[in-house]
């Protein structure tokens, strides 16, 4: 009997360690300013910025997406995203990057669009 007990704990610790280790693979570090996103040697961390609307590109053949964001130090940074434009991203302020930093811009593999029309009272 005592050997189910065992079996069952190692068991239930074997699963608690893959959770917490999954859950800890799955964080995106929130890195605000664009001196630490250049440095930074994570795989993939999220930046936010104010989108800087009269940079911003965008090629129907590629698809890429090529915008710059400020930071609050009023730093700009340019981001090259590949895939299909946001639907709302020209009524955009605030743009929110999940990549890496890599040959001089910011690589983003998603894009979050914080578009302030959708939380204002009509």
């Amino acid at each position: 009997m005592k050997s189910y007990y065992i079996i069952a704990g190692v068991v239930i610790v074997a699963f608690v360690a893959l959770g917490a280790s999954s859950f800890i693979s799955s964080m995106t570090p929130y890195v605000e300013t664009f001196d630490k996103v250049r440095v930074s040697e994570l795989d993939k961390i999220q930046v936010p910025g104010d989108l800087v609307k009269d940079k911003v590109t965008y090629d129907m053949k590629q698809p890429a997406l090529v915008f710059f964001i400020r930071d609050t130090k009023g730093e700009e940074m340019k981001v090259i995203y590949k895939g299909v434009k946001p639907s709302n991203f020209e009524h955009a302020d605030r743009v929110v990057a999940v990549g890496k930093y890599h040959n001089g811009a910011f690589q983003a593999e998603k894009l979050l669009v914080k578009c302030p029309s959708k939380y204002q009272k009509k």
